[in-house]
């Protein structure tokens, strides 16, 4: 363990240190440990995930709507409706799920 100096103050302070002691100035940022990175990949994918599904799921719904008769249209509507609920039911549970684990794995200093 080496002393270097403060940038702002000149303050000896050890090089595995976060901040200066004496004037708080940051030396370095933490990093976040190798399970940290995992989640926070996870939650990106997952978010990722959830809007190509949902803009899949309602371009995939309006497919051929013009060959439909009125109730077959009316019908289509509505089931994309309740699968778009669906996902972002999904979404917002996961998002909780995932971002408190994401909180809980941040770097520590």
């Amino acid at each position: 363990m080496a002393l270097i100096n403060c940038p702002e103050c000149q303050e000896s302070v050890s090089d595995t240190a976060f901040k200066c002691p004496k004037c708080g100035k940051r030396l370095r940022n933490p990093s976040r440990s190798l399970l940290g990175k995992i989640v926070k990949y996870i939650f990106i994918g997952f978010n990722l995930l959830m809007v190509w599904w949902l803009f899949g799921g309602l371009h995939d719904a309006s497919k051929g709507m013009e060959a439909m008769s009125s109730a077959q249209q009316t019908g289509a509507a509505i089931g994309a409706g309740i699968g778009a609920t669906m996902i972002i039911v999904i979404w917002a549970l996961g998002d909780i799920i995932l971002g408190t684990l994401t909180f809980f794995t941040r770097p520590k200093e």
